[in-house]
């Protein structure tokens, strides 16, 4: 699985940055599920896309810098920093996640994360 997992990993990141929310969704197994560690709620595709969406939308330029990635038998883990120009000022978001590859799609998605490295997302007051 290492190579496919991190093909796939590359394909997905990319396809965040570029916007390309269709390619997002072609690199999730079509009943993934997404949990978050600030709100230990599971998403569905189509609620992530929703997020992810509006990220895309107020978030310019964006680019994720990959620390480390650990392919794993079932998938891989990413440390990363998501980059991007945002409304209150430049956004360097510390990530991790854990993601769990099945049949070549991302079958379950969990990230880790500060919530309150978010706040340049909103405009200034």
């Amino acid at each position: 699985m290492s190579d496919g997992a991190a093909a796939l990993a590359d394909r997905f990141f990319a396809a965040i940055e570029r916007g390309d929310l269709a390619e997002v969704e072609a690199c999730y197994h079509p009943d993934a599920t997404i949990w978050h560690n600030f709100d230990r709620a599971e998403q569905s595709v189509a609620d992530n896309l929703t997020v992810l969406r509006g990220v895309c939308t107020v978030l310019a330029n964006r680019r994720y810098d990959v620390v480390r990635r650990i392919v794993t038998d079932d998938g891989f883990v990413q440390q990363h920093v998501l980059r991007g120009d945002a409304p209150g000022g430049e956004l360097a978001l510390e990530a991790m996640m854990y993601v769990q590859v099945d049949d070549g799609r991302i079958r379950r998605l969990e990230e880790y994360l500060d919530t309150g490295q978010l706040a340049a997302l909103r405009p200034p007051r």
